[in-house]
């Protein structure tokens, strides 16, 4: 029986096999420096075959460069042992939400969700640490598997997080912080759907560096916009305030994401639950409605409403503005009312905006007013005009998300937080129904309360894969950021669940997981290193303190299935048996199972069933768990622990 190998996967052994599908002569074998053999490019035939001459050096190309670019390169492909651990406790709705909060070093949790969201996320935004000097970043180093010299070595603290300060003294903060960034966008893109896009928080510091690094791994001409992103201005300035950041945006494939982007015009909403009131008020008696719209509009001068103020008619079709169909440009021609038969007159020096094939479809759909025997007005109605295509520059100043995130919180424990209904803009901008939101860099949960808004205003049920790392909070109530978050996205949810009565399905849980050191023991991923002494000590390969629902998570995700998938806990012949999704995975890591057990899952076609190595009665009975199912589900993938 097959093993799962239960570890992320090695994305550069999967680069170098995809270089040697299309050059078979530039992979080569190599042994590396614990004398194992695996497959290594030869770069000096792989750059010949890339060249129309001989080449004899490399040649000097635009790009950029950084101490510590390499490492990051590798860092990014490199495999880590760790997994995901559920957290029920801390979670809200565990069971049925598709929301994810996931704990931990966001490289280390990227990595992990490789080939489980796989091309599966629409959007993602970050807002990262900006490079002031003296942010906390992350230092990442996988070369080596002892938390003993990472902590001599300065890369833990106390509590084993791996932080270190970027401090101007440093002398190479620049290099340090695109080091940490890059492997993280380039995992990212990874996540990206063919058709997905990226938004990523930054201000002067930065922004040039990350745009190259952008155009390196998103490509240049997947470049879309360097959105300006205005707030209140630094008063502490000596020659110019600035009082902007920015956010870049780059699509996975600009040519795939033709979906055309659109925002709701602001003040459009009141509008329209006021206009639902009033048909609901005077039925039919749309002269009353739309006396009593005229004075709506006046008691709400003060309200982005406002501006839309001749949108005040109200008839079946919806809220309507009367304008002049004929300018300077239109058709020179007689138009005649389709139901007298009258010629309307127009006016010297104009023309028409249609023909009159579509003046009488025009009339027969109720849009032309008729002002008098010759004059005629045309009705455009709000609710085809209520969205614009987003331009480049917003105003939200930051203040007002802190008082809001405040008043929320009941206090103020995080400075400067992003603007949730900014972020609101980008999750209706460019997702819609079901689609994935990510967020890596997930502070203070502000894309969560921007889903949720989202999903509420306009009836989507978009999910959120949130992460976050524990950084500690020094003064306040909250020990550490995600403690934080996910005080903030429980308040959220709970304030619009209230406010959206009406939609008692909205999802405003999350399920959460919390990232860990992997549940197999080191016997499962070295067997050879085993000495005979320790024979005995590694009878079981899984660690004592994992519970069957870690295991299960692990599975999950060396699979590559759905982490939010409905998950059911069954007993089966006295054993407690896992089925995910119904029969996506049924899973038993139990001790004493038999062959009537084995029938019994098999009976339900599961896609993959999953058992614990050294959970079966006897010998005989391991080698006919593949047999059984050969028999009774033979599309079942069968695998072990």
């Amino acid at each position: 029986m097959d093993k799962l190998k239960m570890h992320t996967p090695d994305l550069t052994q999967d680069n170098i096999a995809k270089v040697r599908d299309l050059f078979p002569g530039c992979v080569t074998e190599a042994m590396n420096e614990t004398g194992k053999v695996r497959l290594a490019v030869d770069f000096d035939q792989l750059r010949q075959e890339l060249s129309d001459h001989v080449v004899e050096a490399e040649a000097e190309r635009f790009r950029l460069n950084w101490p510590g670019k390499r490492e990051a390169l590798l860092i990014a492909n490199n495999s880590i042992n760790k997994t995901v651990r559920p957290v029920r406790d801390g979670s809200v709705n565990f069971e049925n939400t598709r929301n994810l909060f996931i704990e931990g070093d966001n490289l280390e949790v990227l990595k992990i969700l490789q080939e489980t969201y796989l091309a599966q996320v629409k959007m993602i935004y970050i807002d990262p640490p900006y490079n002031t000097g003296s942010d906390f970043i992350y230092k990442d180093n996988f070369s080596e598997n002892s938390s003993d010299f990472q902590a001599r070595s300065g890369q833990r603290d106390d509590e084993g997080l791996r932080l270190v300060a970027n401090t101007e003294s440093n002398g190479r903060f620049h290099s340090n912080w695109l080091s940490m960034m890059y492997p993280r966008l380039r995992l990212a893109r990874n996540l990206l759907r063919d058709d997905g896009v990226i938004f990523i928080s930054i201000d002067d510091s930065e922004v040039h560096n990350l745009r190259k690094v952008c155009d390196e791994i998103y490509g240049e001409d997947n470049f879309i916009a360097e959105m300006i992103w205005e707030s209140a201005g630094k008063n502490d300035a000596r020659q110019i305030g600035v009082n902007h950041e920015y956010i870049l945006v780059y699509a996975k494939n600009r040519y795939v994401t033709k979906r055309e982007w659109t925002i709701a015009k602001v003040g459009v909403e009141p509008i329209m639950r006021e206009v639902a009131r009033l048909n609901k008020d005077f039925g039919d008696n749309y002269d009353a409605a739309s006396d009593a719209m005229a004075n709506w509009y006046k008691a709400n001068k003060s309200t982005p409403s406002y501006a839309h103020r001749r949108y005040r008619y109200i008839d079946k079709n919806g809220l309507y503005k009367e304008e002049n169909p004929t300018a300077p440009g239109g058709r020179k021609i007689d138009l005649k009312n389709p139901d007298t038969g009258e010629t309307i007159k127009l006016t010297k020096g104009r023309g028409w905006g249609f023909d009159q094939t579509q003046f009488d479809e025009l009339v027969r759909q109720g849009r032309i007013s008729f002002i008098s025997s010759d004059s005629i007005m045309l009705r455009l109605y709000l609710h085809e005009t209520d969205t614009a295509t987003p331009q480049s520059v917003f105003y939200q100043p930051t203040r007002s998300a802190s008082e809001r995130l405040s008043k929320l919180l009941g206090s103020s424990n995080f400075d400067f937080p992003k603007d949730e209904t900014t972020i609101q803009t980008l999750v209706e901008m460019a997702s819609e129904g079901d689609d994935v939101i990510m967020d890596f860099f997930a502070g203070s949960a502000t894309t969560a309360h921007a889903v949720f808004a989202q999903n509420a205003a306009d009836g989507g049920n978009r999910r959120f894969i949130l992460i976050q790392i524990p950084e500690p909070i020094k003064d306040g109530e909250f020990a550490t950021i995600a403690e934080l978050s996910k005080e903030r996205i429980r308040r959220a949810g709970d304030k619009i669940k209230r406010d959206n009565a009406d939609r008692p399905n909205l999802d405003v849980g999350f399920r959460m997981l919390k990232i860990d050191a992997s549940n197999m023991k080191d016997v499962y991923y070295r067997p050879d290193e085993v000495k005979q002494g320790d024979l005995l000590a590694a009878v079981d390969n899984i660690k004592a303190d994992r519970t069957a629902e870690d295991l299960l998570f692990q599975v999950l995700v060396d699979w590559g299935v759905d982490l939010t998938l409905p998950i059911r806990r069954e007993t089966a012949l006295g054993k407690a048996v896992f089925f995910v999704d119904n029969n996506a995975l049924v899973a038993c890591f139990e001790t004493g199972v038999t062959e009537d057990l084995v029938k019994v899952l098999a009976g339900h076609q599961p896609l993959r069933v999953v058992f614990r190595d050294n959970g079966f009665i006897s010998d005989a009975v391991k080698v006919n768990v593949e047999q059984i199912f050969t028999q009774l589900s033979p599309s079942t993938d069968v695998k072990s622990i």
